[in-house]
C-alpha cells in the first residue's frame, strides 16, 4: 500500500502576513544585527493548549519550516512586482533559513521563544501562530466520524454565506482578509478568501496573506505592528518616549504614502494623538484601530484631524479588533460620510466553524537586551513584565490600572 505523503501546514515563507515583510525589510536595512526575543502566549486561559497540541507534532511542523531554504524564484519575482522591496532584501529572503526556536511546557501552556537578529526572528510570528492554531483545531476534529467532520465544514460554509449576504446589503463595508494568524487551517482560509473573491469582489480590498495575494492576484495589504514601537523602545532605550515618533519618521522615509497607516495603541491612543505631529497627520494616509472601543476611537480620530485643520473625509481608518459582521455594519453606519474606513477582518472570518477560537499571540518581549511593553487601549492585551509596565506607564502617562493577568 502506498504511503500517504505528510501534508505540512507551512510550505512557503510567504505564507505570512504582509506586514511581517515590510517590517523585516526596515529592520534589515537599519538594524540587521539588533537582537530580539519573541514569545508565544495563549491568552485564552480556559484552554490548556498542551493537552490539545502534541509537542512532538508541533516540533515537527516547526522543524519543517526551518528546512525551507528561502523563497523561490517565482516568489522573489512576485515581491519585486510589489514595488516596495529592494534587491538586497529579496536576496536575503532567497537565502534565509529561519532561526532556532525553543519549546518548554509550563503546566497547560507552551513556552515558545525565538531569539536572534530582528529581521530573521520576526518572520516566525504568524508562521508559529498558524501552526498552533491549525494543530489545535485538528485536535478538535480528532475522534469525530467522517460525517461529523463534514458537518463542521458545512456549518462554517453556512456562516460564511450568511456573512457575505449581510455584507452585500452594505456595500460601504469594505473588508481586508486579515485571518492568517488564527485561521482554522490554511485550506479553510483559502476557501474563505475564494468565496469572498467570487461573491463580493468589489467589497474585498485585498488580503494580508502574501502567498494568497500572489495566488489570487489580490493586493497584499499590511503596514506595521506593535512590534515596531516595541523594538524601537529597546534600540533607542535612552529616549523611550522619543522612540515612538522615530518609528513614524523612519517608516515614512522608507515607504512614504502608500504604506502610511499608523497603528495607534502601543502605548495608548491618547499618547499617540499627542505625539503625531500636524505635518505627519497631514501626510499619512490614516490610522489603524486594534484595541478599545472602535466608536470612541473613531470619534477621537475625527476630533484629532479637525483640530489640525484636516478634513477627516480625506483620511482612512482601518478597524481590525475582534470584528464580526454585526460590529462591522455598526461601525460603518456610524462613520459613513464622516471619514473613510475599511475593516481588517481576522479570526471571526477565517476561524468560525462552531468551535471556540483561541486568542494566541507572538510578541517581541526583548529588544536590544531590554524588556518591551505594549500598554494598549484594552487592558486584556497588555504585555510586559510588571516592573517594565510600571515604568512605561509613567513615561507615556498611561492611566489604565495594571492587571497582573495581562503580564508575561
Amino acid at each position: 500500500m502506498k504511503k500517504t505523503e505528510k501534508k505540512w501546514i507551512i510550505n512557503s515563507l510567504l505564507d505570512i502576513d504582509y506586514y511581517k515583510l515590510s517590517m523585516a525589510q526596515l529592520a534589515f536595512l537599519r538594524f540587521k544585527d539588533v537582537q530580539s526575543v519573541f514569545a508565544f502566549k495563549n491568552r485564552t486561559k480556559s484552554v490548556r493548549i498542551t493537552e490539545r497540541v502534541d509537542e512532538k507534532e508541533l516540533r515537527a511542523e516547526m522543524d519543517h519550516v526551518r528546512k525551507i531554504k528561502g523563497i523561490t524564484d517565482e516568489e522573489a519575482d512576485y515581491l519585486k512586482s510589489c514595488k516596495i522591496f529592494g534587491r538586497d532584501f529579496i536576496d536575503f529572503l532567497k537565502n534565509l533559513a529561519l532561526p532556532e526556536y525553543s519549546i518548554e511546557k509550563d503546566g497547560g501552556d507552551f513556552i515558545i521563544r525565538f531569539k536572534g537578529n530582528w529581521p530573521e526572528t520576526t518572520l516566525w510570528e504568524t508562521i508559529c501562530l498558524s501552526i498552533l492554531s491549525e494543530l489545535y483545531n485538528r485536535s478538535l476534529l480528532s475522534g469525530m466520524t467522517r460525517r461529523e467532520k463534514e458537518s463542521v465544514f458545512e456549518e462554517g460554509a453556512r456562516r460564511l454565506s450568511e456573512k457575505i449576504e449581510i455584507l452585500k446589503r452594505h456595500p460601504e463595508a469594505i473588508i481586508i482578509e486579515f485571518g492568517t494568524r488564527r485561521r482554522f487551517s490554511g485550506d479553510w482560509q483559502e476557501r474563505v478568501l475564494g468565496g469572498l473573491v467570487e461573491e463580493i469582489p468589489d467589497q474585498l480590498l485585498g488580503t494580508s496573506n502574501t502567498l494568497l495575494a500572489m495566488k489570487y492576484n489580490l493586493p497584499p495589504i499590511g503596514t506595521f505592528a506593535h512590534e515596531m514601537d516595541m523594538m524601537y523602545s529597546g534600540i533607542f532605550h535612552e529616549d523611550i518616549k522619543g522612540s515612538h515618533n522615530k518609528v513614524l519618521r523612519h517608516w515614512w522615509d522608507q515607504y512614504g504614502f502608500d504604506l502610511s497607516i499608523a497603528l495607534t495603541d502601543t502605548y495608548g491612543s491618547d499618547f499617540f494623538f499627542k505625539d503625531m505631529t500636524k505635518e505627519q497627520a497631514e501626510k499619512w494616509k490614516g490610522l489603524r484601530h486594534d484595541s478599545g472601543d472602535p466608536i470612541e476611537f473613531g470619534e477621537k480620530a475625527i476630533k484629532f484631524y479637525k483640530e489640525h485643520g484636516i478634513d477627516p473625509k480625506e483620511k482612512l481608518l482601518v478597524f481590525s479588533d475582534g470584528l464580526d459582521v454585526d460590529k462591522i455594519i455598526a461601525i460603518a453606519e456610524h462613520f459613513k460620510g464622516r471619514i473613510k474606513f475599511v475593516f481588517g477582518w481576522g479570526t471571526n472570518l477565517t476561524n468560525d466553524l462552531g468551535f471556540k477560537s483561541l486568542s494566541l499571540v507572538v510578541k517581541v518581549i526583548e529588544a536590544n537586551g531590554h524588556g518591551t511593553v505594549k500598554l494598549s487601549d484594552n487592558l486584556a492585551k497588555a504585555i510586559g513584565k510588571p516592573e517594565d509596565i510600571k515604568k512605561f506607564k509613567k513615561i507615556f502617562e498611561h492611566t489604565v490600572t495594571l492587571d497582573e493577568t495581562c503580564v508575561y
